[in-house]
């Protein structure tokens, strides 16, 4: 029993001089708090919110249609007094008639409070965030942030059916196809991929909890469109974010002012126009550029030929599909240039100005589609077109070097 206790003794003085030695040495009455075994120490609080759950009765329920603030207060005891002054109170840090449907809320009070109504009521607009009010004494709300965890993720392959369908065979979550769409919006009509285009793509997702929210964020990507490699670096020069090529030109191309160079506007988009051929008002749903025949007409912008071939009305035409949103149609042409199905870069020949189908001279009629609907390009405004300026470029270069190694590491 002796030996037991000198070696008891013992350990005492040894964790004693350890605290001391680190010169953090509690007061006497907590030493004893260093001897606890481990196994019997309390275990992290679980805290959620900004309460530490174990000490909270909690009532959850998700926001149906046409419930308000006061449909989730006043039946847990909260007078509607009290729900119009914290309305009141709280306005400038979360506005209650933003509370939506399918949304969830919790009301809470502490274990043991025996005052009517709950102590807080928390709403999640959203995966990230969160909105605590205060229901007691002092009536206020605090708008917070849940911790984000940020995960990179890389996945390639050939299309073999839709980008959305192979990608989702893959693991991939579907919204990765929209991303990559709205990267590549200016340069590749995704509705018009073929068998064989591959992609090979960076991005990212933010995690709550271990759970993904918000949609996917494509961080670099190598695009393989009818064998020509398109690619794609994320990068902000204080604009926000945008996506580049190799040489830092900016992959949202704006559209060029006019498909042929040298000419004049003989008519404008005019929906009251009067027909110099047919003789009656006849809407002009597009804008005529007078110039010398055989001038050479040039696309606008980036696409795929969907139409060409001669009408007596439009005589030879070409219609371009640029993307989702745009389309751009040419007409009275000498002479066409391109076939349907052809993909056609930006400022590319696509024929030469005539007088073919209803025209009174040489001119080309250029017609501008904007989802669907024709619409004068002259009073459109389009996504700037800004390449990496000279003060970041050192910097864009090293990025793409990083994403370019990301990408090629197998």
């Amino acid at each position: 029993m002796g030996k037991r206790l000198g070696q008891t003794r013992s350990l005492w003085i040894g964790l004693i001089a350890s605290v001391w030695w680190l010169g953090c040495a509690p007061e006497p009455t907590e030493r004893a708090a260093v001897s606890v075994p481990a196994e019997v120490l309390e275990k992290e609080p679980v805290i959620r919110f900004g309460l530490n759950w174990d000490e909270v009765v909690a009532d959850s329920g998700v926001v149906t249609s046409g419930q308000s603030l006061s449909h989730l207060l006043n039946p847990a005891g909260v007078s509607f007094t009290t729900i119009a002054e914290l309305v009141d109170a709280t306005q400038a840090v979360y506005d209650v008639r933003k509370i939506r449907p399918e949304r969830p809320y919790w009301l809470l009070r502490a274990q043991g409070d025996t005052l009517p109504g709950p102590e807080w009521f928390v709403y999640q607009p959203d995966g990230r965030r969160y909105v605590r009010y205060h229901l007691r004494d002092s009536l206020f709300a605090e708008e917070a942030r849940f911790p984000v965890d940020t995960v990179v993720r890389r996945i390639s392959g050939t299309i073999e059916s839709s980008l959305s369908a192979d990608l989702e065979k893959m693991g991939a979550p579907f919204t990765l196809a929209l991303a990559m769409a709205n990267v590549y919006a200016w340069t590749v009509d995704f509705s018009r991929l073929q068998e064989g285009d591959t992609f090979d793509v960076l991005y990212e997702e933010e995690h709550v909890g271990g759970q993904r929210v918000g949609g996917p964020r494509v961080i670099a990507c190598h695009f393989s469109h009818y064998g020509r490699v398109i690619p794609a670096y994320r990068y902000d020069q204080g604009n926000g974010d945008d996506y580049f090529d190799d040489s830092g030109a900016s992959l949202r191309k704006a559209f060029l002012k006019a498909p042929v160079e040298f000419s004049r506007i003989s008519s404008r988009y005019n929906l009251k126009r009067f027909h110099p051929v047919l003789n009656r008002v006849k809407a002009h749903l597009g804008t005529d550029y007078a110039a010398p025949h055989g001038t050479p007409i040039v696309a606008v912008g980036d696409g795929t030929v969907i139409k060409s071939g001669y009408t007596s009305g439009n005589g030879n035409y070409v219609k371009i599909r640029h993307n989702g949103t745009y389309e751009t149609q040419y007409l009275h042409m000498s002479k066409r240039a391109v076939r349907v199905g052809e993909s056609v870069r930006q400022g590319q020949v696509i024929g030469y100005v005539g007088s073919t189908g209803l025209a009174t001279g040489p001119h080309v009629c250029f017609r501008f589609w904007k989802n669907g609907k024709q619409v004068d390009h002259l009073r459109e405004e389009f996504p700037p077109s800004e390449p990496i300026e000279d003060d970041h470029l050192a910097v864009f270069q090293t990025k793409v070097a990083e994403m370019k190694a990301e990408l090629e590491v197998r």
